[in-house]
C-alpha cells in the first residue's frame, strides 16, 4: 500500500514539474517592433507568459469599450483569469472579448499549476 501511495506521489510530482517545463522556447516573431499590449482602436490585449511571469507588470483598457484579450504562452504552459469579470484563459480557450463595466484595477493571476513561481505569476488589469 505504501509502495503503491509512493508511487503515485510521483506521478504526481512528474505531471507537476512537466507542466511548465518544456524546453522549447519559441522567439517571439517580431522582437524589433512589438505590438503594444493595448491599441486605442479595438483594445487587443496579449497576455505573454514564460515561466512564472507575465510580460507586462499591468494592462490598460478603457471602460465601455469592447476589449479581446489573448493568452500567448511563449514559455510553458499557462493559463490567465480574471475573477472580477469572470474570464478563465487557457491552451483550450485563448481568446476572449468581452467590455469591462467597471473601472479599476483587477487582478490577473495564472490558473493553471505551472510549478514553483506559480503564486507569484500575476500581473493587473486596470480599466480606466
Amino acid at each position: 500500500m505504501k509502495k503503491l501511495l509512493v508511487l503515485l506521489m510521483g506521478i504526481a510530482l512528474v505531471i507537476a514539474i512537466t507542466a511548465c517545463g518544456n524546453k522549447d522556447t519559441k522567439k517571439a516573431e517580431n522582437t524589433t517592433n512589438p505590438a503594444p499590449a493595448t491599441q486605442a482602436a479595438g483594445q487587443n490585449v496579449v497576455l505573454k507568459t514564460t515561466n512564472f511571469k507575465f510580460d507586462q507588470a499591468e494592462y490598460r483598457v478603457k471602460k465601455g469599450q469592447p476589449v479581446t484579450i489573448t493568452l500567448e504562452n511563449v514559455e510553458g504552459m499557462h493559463g490567465a483569469s480574471i475573477k472580477d469579470f469572470k474570464i478563465n484563459l487557457d491552451n483550450s480557450n485563448k481568446t476572449v472579448t468581452f467590455t469591462p463595466d467597471k473601472a479599476g484595477s483587477f487582478p490577473i493571476n495564472c490558473s493553471i499549476m505551472c510549478g514553483s513561481g506559480h503564486a507569484n505569476m500575476k500581473t493587473t488589469l486596470i480599466v480606466e
